[in-house]
């Protein structure tokens, strides 16, 4: 005479999956919005000096032009120092076409505003950063800046 009837064999509930696309979607979102896609992959070494006035670029109207020795994963492009643009070695004279061909991949209204950035390797030579800036004036781009890390407070 019990009054408590004894219930199933003890089985646990289903577990609800209904929240399981909302919490999958947050996740994605997440790593969307947190997540930084590399422009280029470097194939040089690229050690920049460091600077005492350092000014942050807008990505949208810059190139990036690399020069330096090739990393060691690179060793079959030599010891001497490379140039680098986007994700191809190039020479010194396809600097101009490189360039003009990057301006002219720019909306209209931020081609005057394009600037190009030298990342230079500290220990390179400075004849190579000077046949650069002559590519660079024959293809009229006259706004270069270069690229340096900031000093650390002494």
């Amino acid at each position: 005479m019990s009054k408590f009837k004894k219930g199933k064999s003890g089985d646990l509930p289903a577990i609800s999956t209904a929240s399981l696309p909302d919490i999958v979607f947050m996740l994605l979102f997440f790593f969307m919005v947190a997540t930084v896609m590399r422009d280029s992959s470097l194939m040089i070494e690229n050690v920049l000096p460091s600077a005492d006035q350092v000014e942050k670029l807008k990505k949208d109207r810059t190139a990036f032009i690399y020069a330096g020795k090739p990393s060691s994963s690179f060793s079959q492009l030599g010891t001497e120092p490379v140039i680098q643009f986007n994700d191809a070695i190039i020479s010194v004279e396809e600097v101009q076409a490189s360039v003009l061909a990057a301006q002219a991949e720019l909306v209209e209204e931020l081609q005057p505003k394009f600037v190009v950035g030298l990342k230079v390797d500290k220990n390179t030579h400075a004849g190579l950063v000077s046949d650069i800036k002559q590519e660079l004036r024959q293809a009229n781009t006259l706004k270069v800046m270069y690229i340096a890390n900031a000093r650390a407070e002494q």
